[in-house]
């Protein structure tokens, strides 16, 4: 899919949400930026830019991996035609962005975080860490076993997150840094950077402020 598929009415819902760093229902998406229709939203959903929590209403919806590296891409890209002035300026800014991100190595989930208070979800659902992590790792190491083949293969962030797309992206940081200060688990950055893509970029871990791409486990 190249970014002509999507528009500019899309691309700033994704942008939206990018910023927020969390999901956000259609309301609170549209205080901040474009309402997100439901044609829109099903085109989103379609592609795998966007996952969308219909467990409760209001429904959230949040980036997927496959979105953040889609924003990864709309950081460097030409605004759409009929773009607003206003929004040939943020498609400046987002290039500008993207030309630091790129020097400096960073993704995009390294600098847009939720804030912190922003989380409204009711505290009584809410697993402790001490109560989720165990189960995050233990399931982290099965999708290792099934894609690795054998102990210490090297396995990309990009082919891991998918086997774990139920879980949230910083529960499932949060198991990789607990999982990489084990005995046997190994997270390195990829040497050849040149061979990265926007999907190796937005699926990496930020441990010890360095981005982390392949996983190895020799013994877990």
């Amino acid at each position: 899919m190249t970014t002509s598929d999507l528009t500019g009415t899309e691309m700033i819902v994704l942008l939206v949400l990018m910023a927020e760093g969390r999901g956000l229902t259609n309301t609170e998406i549209k205080e901040r930026g474009p309402e997100l229709k439901a044609p829109s939203r099903r085109k989103l959903n379609t592609r795998g830019l966007i996952d969308s929590d219909t467990s409760k209403v209001p429904h959230k919806h949040a980036l997927s991996d496959r979105g953040w590296a889609k924003c990864n891409e709309l950081l460097g890209t030409a605004p759409p035609a009929g773009t607003t002035p206003q929004g040939k300026a943020l498609f400046t800014v987002l290039a500008g962005l993207g030309r630091h991100f790129q020097r400096s190595d960073l993704r995009l989930a390294d600098v847009f975080l939720p804030s912190e208070d922003s989380d409204h979800e009711d505290p009584v659902e809410k697993s402790s860490p001490e109560q989720s992590a165990p189960d995050t790792e233990t399931r982290v190491i099965d999708a290792y076993r099934r894609l690795a083949g054998k102990p210490g293969a090297w396995v990309s962030l990009r082919r891991l997150r998918p086997e774990l797309s139920d879980i949230s992206r910083i529960d499932l940081d949060e198991a990789l840094g607990a999982l990489y200060a084990r005995p046997g688990v190994t997270l390195i950055p990829e040497e050849n950077q040149k061979t990265l893509t926007p999907d190796d970029r937005a699926a990496a871990v930020s441990i010890g402020n360095q981005n982390k791409h392949l996983i190895s486990m020799e013994s877990v």
